[in-house]
């Protein structure tokens, strides 16, 4: 994140170099499908009209973005969030930069067979993700909902070893993240991305079945543009993150890819 004035500068000078400037060459963005792709795709439009030519550049998977970053074929990316980022950047030795705060996916506590907390029995099968990017919010949302408590000062990085208090027992079941929707028929809880439950066309399962959502306090985990320390000032990505924030088609089409559910995202940005 920025800091107050090194923001200021940053907005100001990209807005003097974007004024009356001729772009040398199109701004490559790296994104991962689903309502990350789509949001930049209409951020992009919105430049093309304005003069900044976009390429979006859609990766299936999650390494290829970092690499290509790192490699120099990217000029950004914004697929990631900061507990992801710090364990690539420290597995690829990636000098890598969050340059802004983006779209924050909203993850869940889901049950079909409870209709709270207070009726989880003794024992209960509880689904969490095996990723440690990922396991760690789904412990802290479970020390907020009350079931556990988590050792002091692990926050995002917590795991399963750091669980100190249990009270009813609860079996954690560790799953791969976008399978812990298929998860919940199979489960007394299941922690849960909302995007997955709309990818897979269950908006209304996570609508109706929600016991707990988060909410914008997780900004660490929104998703960040992240570019190369050495590409912080690009003037043409500032103009299109000034874009991304402020161009209403953009929320529509983020409100849009989520079910039209306010309940399943959140934009850190507005204030």
């Amino acid at each position: 994140m920025l800091g107050p004035l090194r923001k200021a500068v940053w907005l100001a000078v990209g807005a003097a170099l974007f004024s009356g400037a001729a772009w040398a060459a199109p701004l490559k963005i790296g994104v991962t499908p689903g309502a990350i792709a789509d949001s930049i795709e209409t951020a992009a439009e919105e430049a093309r009209q304005q003069g900044l030519e976009v390429e979006v550049v859609e990766f299936s998977e999650w390494r290829g973005p970092n690499t290509a970053l790192a490699a120099g074929d990217l000029d950004a990316n914004y697929f990631q969030h900061l507990p992801f980022l710090a364990n690539a950047a420290r597995d690829g030795n990636y000098r890598f930069a969050p340059v802004a705060v983006g779209l924050l996916p909203n993850v869940g506590l889901f049950s079909l067979k409870v209709s709270s907390f207070a009726d989880l029995t003794e024992g209960a099968r509880v689904a969490v993700a095996s990723d440690p990017a990922n396991q760690g919010r789904g412990l802290l949302l479970l020390e907020r909902s009350g079931l556990i408590a988590l050792a002091p000062g692990k926050g995002a990085a917590a795991t399963l070893d750091d669980v100190t208090a249990n009270p009813k027992k609860l079996r954690f079941v560790e799953v791969d993240g976008p399978q812990l929707v298929r998860s919940l028929e199979d489960v007394d809880l299941a922690y849960g991305v909302t995007s997955h439950y709309v990818a897979a066309g269950k908006a209304d399962i996570a609508d109706r079945h929600g016991l707990l959502f988060s909410g914008v306090d997780d900004v660490q985990w929104a998703i960040h543009f992240v570019t190369r320390e050495d590409n912080q000032d690009d003037a043409r990505l500032r103009k299109f993150i000034e874009i991304y924030h402020s161009a209403p088609a953009v929320r529509e089409r983020i409100h849009a890819s989520y079910a039209n559910n306010d309940r399943f995202y959140s934009l850190p940005w507005v204030k």
